[in-house]
């Protein structure tokens, strides 16, 4: 496997991205589970197939390019628009989290942002789960340690370095539509349906006072390369923590529905947490 990780790295993006598109719809045939998955998320948000079906191909999309983004010494070429918000938000003398749903090439949108603004404000630091495999824990360990990007595994250490990256006044970058282990978040609607929902974004924010930027990387047709489009949440984050959820999971929605042919339907969003030994993790507990 990491012999074809290799191969696919080198492979010029548009042929990355035809192949992409191939397993996605092999997926979405072969699998009647993933299938029904993808339609029920998609109807909560008011899409059918037929409005959302370019999603099938993205989703293989987002898989196929993966080597690439990991491997290749440069990321593709990613133009930002609307950097304006995130330089405002450094001239407040704040930390900035970063929230972007499983859109697009969320994997990119961390990149791009390290290259353009870690030379000047330091590194931005993401959370992420090592995979159970050996010689992919690895493989991730390395590829997302990249120039200006810090990835710390999902524990409380994990979040304490968050809290310090925010209160130096540095970035750090969530996905906050991903279900976490019970425990760690609570259920509030996502497209009108209860889902379970991190609170991590809504307490980094509350405790270290630092602003939101929302971000959607989206993928250009025949792999001519990516958009990254930044702006600052609409309103700013209320107090509760219920209600600041809410208002997270209601900017991913605003997100998602900016680019809903690139959205991963086909994510279990409204699954129940899974339990495991976590040592509470939430933001602030445990001393951080």
């Amino acid at each position: 496997m990491p012999t074809v990780f290799r191969l696919f790295s080198a492979l010029p993006l548009w042929l990355l991205h035809a192949v992409g598109a191939l397993l996605g719809w092999a997926a979405f045939v072969a699998s009647p589970t993933y299938r029904r998955r993808f339609v029920d998320n998609a109807a909560c948000a008011g899409y059918a197939l037929a409005d959302v079906r370019a999603a099938v191909a993205h989703a293989g999309r987002m898989v196929a390019e993966a080597p690439r983004l990991w491997l290749a010494p440069e990321p593709p070429a990613c133009e930002i628009r609307n950097a304006e918000c995130v330089q405002q938000a450094w001239s407040q003398g704040r930390g900035i989290v970063f929230l972007t749903p499983h859109i697009g090439c969320f994997e990119l949108s961390v990149q791009a942002a390290a290259r353009r603004w870690s030379p000047q404000h330091g590194p931005i630091t993401i959370l992420y789960r090592p995979a159970r495999q050996r010689w992919l824990a690895k493989l991730m360990q390395t590829a997302r340690n990249r120039p200006g990007i810090e990835a710390v595994p999902t524990t409380l250490q994990g979040v304490r370095q968050m809290l310090k990256a925010l209160r130096r006044g540095e970035a750090v970058g969530l996905l906050p539509d991903q279900v976490p282990p019970q425990g760690l978040g609570l259920w509030s609607p996502f497209f009108g349906r209860p889902a379970y929902t991190m609170t991590l974004a809504a307490r980094l924010v509350q405790q270290t006072g630092a602003s939101i930027i929302l971000a959607r990387c989206e993928r250009l047709p025949r792999g001519r390369g990516y958009v990254l489009h930044l702006q600052d949440l609409p309103e700013p984050l209320a107090p509760a923590l219920d209600a600041a959820v809410l208002q997270i999971n209601q900017a991913m929605e605003q997100l998602i529905r900016q680019s809903p042919e690139q959205y991963l339907w086909g994510y279990a969003r409204y699954k129940q947490p899974r339990a495991e030994m976590h040592a509470s993790v939430q933001a602030g507990e445990g001393g951080a």
